[in-house]
């Protein structure tokens, strides 16, 4: 692996702007200062006109590997990881069989030992009777316990009260929920279907289904939970106004010692319930994507601090299962490869800060899971880096990594474009393209 010396780089760190030399090499950041000497075995990339930003970890992804390779792989989705800018990803347990051993957790970081250009980590999924594999995890080594608080695959659906509380009580790791109220959410489905017909439910009644109460009812019995019991929570993909308002409480703790948590997804930054009549199923997704006023208070929320992560929730399905009827199609969506972009776009429309965009995809995600030397950009710490150009970049076909092949964002033009990616030092994009040298990313260690 050779060194590469960034030269003139505007780099955003820590809530500052700096203008530095960058030098990469052995894997780490060995030296940011002014002017750093070129050497002759140095790769040199002039940053003159271009971003540098430490790269993006991604709390929440599906990659669907093992049992759904039909859709995606590891090596697949870890391509489209780095391609977005995004070096450190959190694989969620719903396979197929779910990952609810630590045997299962085990069998994935293999596979991803082979195949994934990105850093890696696996939750193990909470059932109702594997408390006993919940004690076995190592903190050091694996990122938290998933808990589907609303419907899941398999018998990953955890929403008997005691069952709740037994994991709440008794988990050395952090827990992330995904909240949303099952029964609430079932009894609004039997509705639509008596008064249209299941046949006549179209995209835009999915937030209508999957409502705000449904939503807020289950983040708040976490919340409460957390609270009653001391757990370590984060609550993923918030989609509402409402929810915020739980977390407000938590706003002033430095993240690292918060044990209440939450974060919302790209997509619910981005797009609104009147996406729905252009996108259709291809914007499905649980939580449900919901209105403007939502979208607002959760892109002010994260500029305010009160939801501290970014991330994309990256679950793709393939275009002929989401092109079945509503009912049918799979909710979710292919985000990873452009989730910091999108994220740019709102900074780019000033809705957004620079400074808070890189703290709640890179800074926070370090912080919150105790990650060890990650997502800043500091001496010591491993070159996880991500490069981009301002830049109009329109989203075409032949651009998709993901195995999927299809994108909500398809057609839609950037403000910004991924120019180069390093992961532990190693230069994976280059001016925009994958560049596989058979270097793969790490499993993740935590400070614990």
């Amino acid at each position: 692996m050779s060194a590469t010396l960034l030269k003139n780089a505007t780099y955003i760190n820590e809530g500052c702007t700096c203008r530095r030399d960058i030098l990469l090499n052995n894997g780490l950041i060995e030296k940011i200062d002014n002017c750093i000497p070129a050497d002759d075995g140095y790769e040199i990339i002039d940053c003159s006109d271009m971003l540098v930003l430490p790269g993006v970890i991604d709390d929440q992804v599906h990659f669907r590997e093992p049992g759904a390779v039909h859709k995606a792989t590891i090596a697949t989705e870890s391509v489209a990881a780095v391609l977005g800018g995004t070096t450190s990803f959190m694989d969620m347990p719903n396979n197929n069989p779910p990952a609810v051993t630590i045997e299962d957790l085990q069998a994935k970081k293999d596979i991803a030992a082979r195949n994934s250009y990105a850093n890696y980590s696996f939750y193990l999924g909470a059932t109702e009777t594997n408390m006993d594999e919940i004690r076995r995890i190592n903190p050091q080594e694996i990122c938290g316990v998933k808990i589907f608080m609303g419907s899941s695959t398999g018998n990953l659906l955890v929403d008997r009260d005691e069952a709740l509380y037994n994991i709440f009580k008794n988990s050395r790791v952090l827990i992330a929920t995904h909240c949303e109220d099952n029964a609430l959410i079932n009894r609004n489905m039997e509705e639509f279907k008596a008064k249209y017909g299941e046949e006549n439910l179209k995209p835009y009644m999915h937030p209508l289904i999957r409502n705000h109460k449904a939503c807020y009812r289950s983040s708040k019995k976490a919340v409460d939970l957390a609270l009653e019991t001391g757990a370590n929570l984060h609550v993923l993909h918030l989609s509402t106004k409402d929810e915020i308002e739980l977390f407000r409480p938590f706003a002033d703790q430095p993240v690292r010692d918060r044990k209440i948590t939450a974060e919302v997804c790209a997509h619910h930054m981005f797009f609104n319930d009147k996406d729905y009549e252009r996108l259709g199923n291809r914007l499905k997704c649980n939580p449900a994507v919901k209105t403007e006023e939502d979208r607002q208070a959760l892109v002010n929320a994260v500029e305010q601090g009160i939801i501290s992560i970014i991330a994309t929730d990256h679950a793709p399905h393939t275009i002929e299962e989401k092109n079945q009827p509503f009912c049918k199609a799979p909710s979710g969506l292919p985000l990873i490869q452009f989730s910091l972009l999108a994220v740019l776009d709102l900074v780019h429309r000033n809705e957004l800060s620079i400074e808070a965009a890189v703290t709640a995809l890179s800074h926070n995600p370090a912080e919150r899971f105790n990650i060890d030397r990650r997502g800043y950009i500091r001496e010591g710490y491993f070159a996880d880096i991500v490069i981009v150009k301002k830049n109009d970049y329109t989203v075409k076909p032949v651009d998709i990594a993901s195995k999927c092949k299809w994108s909500p964002f398809l057609g839609h033009t950037f403000s910004h474009k991924v120019m180069h990616t390093f992961v532990n030092g190693n230069h994976v994009v280059t001016n925009g393209i994958f560049t596989p040298n058979n270097i793969f990313g790490r499993d993740l260690r935590f400070n614990r």
